[in-house]
């Protein structure tokens, strides 16, 4: 028992010594990455009116949050990028739930979906601004449908892809479809659903910044695309390296909540 016991903390050991080992070997490239650009930067071998510099983004981002003006541009964006993530979710759920109650209409419909789902959706930005109007909900809207129809094909997969067992141990006991929706395809599926969940967050992100690059007077894409017209590159550089951060906390809060749910259940 007692070799069992150390067998088991030495492997404990290895991995605890390979999870330092890679978040270590991140920090070091990001750190080189940073220098690097640096250095360049200073000697001229980048032009730094151009690529900018580290030193020059973190001045630029303490101007612009002294001013106030940077919290407003990233509280929209992530305002957007939120609601229309909430929106892509709650109409997956309802539209896959009607595509599972009903055979017909899933297969009447299933082709659509795949051609929306193809459809590059920056060609399909301009025509709903030209069509609805350069508001938020307008951007909100683009960034839902970057995200919701691959959503909902990948969530409508794994409905099909059910244990038939247990479908058929609700209908032996008396179940209804309702049954078997609530007590065996939801709670089934809650896994593919956060999976799809980590993915629709960065795509619907995507969205709201193509709608911005169009349409908005306000928020990080808008400072993007007004950046790179008047040449204002460390905007351009400092709004990209905001919503790399954003990208990366709201992926880890998602995660975190996947890790949550795994270990519970």
């Amino acid at each position: 028992m007692k070799q069992t016991l150390s067998a088991q903390e030495l492997y404990l050991h290895k991995q605890k010594k390979y999870r330092c080992y890679i978040r270590l070997a991140r920090i070091l490239i990001l750190i080189a990455f940073l220098l690097l650009w640096e250095i360049t930067a200073d000697l001229g071998i980048i032009d730094s009116f151009i690529f900018s510099s580290p030193s020059r983004v973190i001045r630029c981002f303490v101007t612009m949050i002294a001013e106030q003006q940077l919290l407003m541009h990233i509280g929209i964006t992530l305002f957007e990028t939120i609601a229309s993530f909430l929106l892509v979710l709650l109409f997956t759920l309802l539209i896959t739930t009607c595509l599972w109650l009903n055979d017909k209409v899933s297969k009447t419909l299933e082709p659509y979906l795949v051609v929306l789902n193809s459809l590059p959706k920056s060609a399909l930005a301009p025509l709903l601004i030209v069509w609805l109007g350069g508001n938020y909900k307008t951007i909100i809207l683009t960034g839902m449908s970057v995200a919701i129809f691959g959503s909902i094909l990948s969530l409508y997969t794994a409905f099909t892809e059910t244990d038939p067992e247990k479908i058929k141990l609700i209908f032996t006991l008396g179940g209804t479809k309702k049954d078997v929706l609530f007590k065996v395809m939801i709670p089934g599926n809650i896994p593919s659903l956060l999976s799809i969940m980590k993915v629709n967050i960065g795509l619907c992100l995507v969205g709201v910044i193509i709608g911005e690059f169009i349409a908005a007077r306000v928020g990080l894409g808008y400072l993007i695309i007004y950046g790179s017209q008047v040449f204002k590159l460390t905007w351009v550089i400092m709004s990209i390296i905001v919503l790399c951060i954003i990208a990366m906390v709201l992926y880890q809060l998602i995660q975190s909540l996947e890790q949550w749910y795994l270990k519970r259940y």
